[in-house]
């Protein structure tokens, strides 16, 4: 119930706000004006970072879906291995899911270790942007040299016109995360007053920032573009199909968690791993890795790794960036090793006509990688805090 309290309505929130931004064509809307902005030459860039945005409102097979026409079209246009553009929008759209709230699986993984959400996301674009970098551009560099992969036939659907203002979407995205960091910023600064602290504890409160957004969203990507209420409600009502399975088990998260406290379950597992204790964020990052090569989603490894790493840090003193650090071990040891039982490695291997073979040399290999650049660089900026 405590769990459930927090990250049902968080997730609820989350998708209602991507489900607007996927229906008015913004996610489209972003990745055509990167591309415009960066050129051909850039493209992957521009993909590293279209992926990287999108998929903080929208989850991450939707957004590859809205996205994958935009990549079809690079490779007609560049003569490229469609892995060029590919590997790189899908390095931004894996990262962002593990490591940037308010996807669920931070969300949830925050909320069982009580992280606060303003440091997980700063956090989160500090391990997790680079990551994303490295594993989308260079790798995906890399292996698009070494395997020749072609877009399908072009198909003779029209390409939408209507779109909203990229500059427009990428300001209602922006919108939550910078009252939330806000909020956790003004509380850390000594000199601010009471009143001022109360205003930003309201408005950056991730109920309320996430509120303002849909409501934004809501009226200019809905109704000033001249969509009905019960079209916007039809939409809502959608979106929340999806968040349904997640918020169950972000429940049996929160579950297993206060289970393995209550029973002693969780103390005798911390006593049993003496080498860890203290150093927690590499046991989060080993346990999270684990459960993801195990059963394959990257959300239930959050929560799971979250469950267990509770306990392990229950009397301790962690601070709030000590606490986000361990969600982004979390995330990174989440990010690795996709490959059959993970739907997303089937995602890919449909979409880009590829081979369990080379999904395996790409896809899963470019989440490894990901996964072990972002716990690099979390551990590192742990030694100096």
């Amino acid at each position: 119930g405590n769990t459930l309290a927090f990250v049902a309505t968080i997730v609820g929130l989350g998708a209602l706000f991507g489900a607007i931004l996927e229906h008015s064509g913004g996610a489209r809307s972003i990745a055509d004006s990167l591309l415009r902005r960066f050129g051909m030459d850039r493209a992957p860039l521009a993909m590293v970072i279209a992926g990287f945005v999108v998929a903080i409102p929208v989850f991450l097979d939707v957004a590859f879906i809205i996205l994958v026409p935009v990549i079809y079209a690079l490779q007609r246009k560049s003569g490229k291995s469609l892995l060029r553009f590919a590997i790189p929008l899908l390095a931004g759209l894996a990262v962002t899911h593990a490591f940037v709230p308010p996807t669920p699986g931070p969300i949830a993984a925050a909320d069982i270790l009580g992280a606060n959400l303003g440091w997980v996301i700063l956090a989160g674009f500090i391990a997790g942007l680079p990551s994303a970098l490295v594993a989308g551009l260079w790798f995906g560099g890399y292996i698009s040299k070494r395997m020749m992969i072609e877009a399908p036939p072009e198909a003779s659907e029209e390409e939408p016109t209507d779109l909203p203002n990229a500059t427009l979407i990428f300001s209602i995205i922006a919108l939550p995360i910078v009252l939330i960091v806000a909020n956790t910023i003004v509380n850390t600064i000594p000199s601010t007053s009471e009143h001022a602290k109360s205003i930003m504890g309201f408005i950056g409160h991730p109920f309320v920032a996430l509120i303002i957004a849909n409501l934004m969203a809501w009226y200019i990507l809905g109704i000033r573009r001249g969509h009905t209420k019960e079209t916007l409600a039809t939409i809502s009502l959608k979106s929340l199909g999806p968040a349904g399975m997640i918020i169950l088990l972000t429940g049996a998260g929160g579950v297993l968690k206060q289970v393995l406290i209550d029973t002693g379950v969780g103390t005798m597992i911390a006593e049993s791993m003496e080498g860890f204790t203290s150093l927690p964020i590499i046991f989060a990052f080993v346990i999270a890795a684990l459960v993801r090569a195990l059963q394959g989603s990257a959300t239930v490894a959050m929560i799971t790794a979250a469950g267990l790493v509770a306990p392990m840090i229950q009397n301790t003193t962690q601070g709030g960036l000590d606490l986000a650090l361990i969600v982004c071990a979390i995330a990174s040891g989440a990010s690795m090793l996709s490959h059959v039982n993970d739907s997303g490695f089937w995602l890919v291997n449909r979409y880009l006509g590829l081979t369990e073979r080379q999904t395996f040399r790409s896809w899963t290999v470019m989440t490894t990688l990901a996964g072990f650049i972002g716990f690099i660089i979390t551990f590192a900026i742990s030694l100096f805090i």
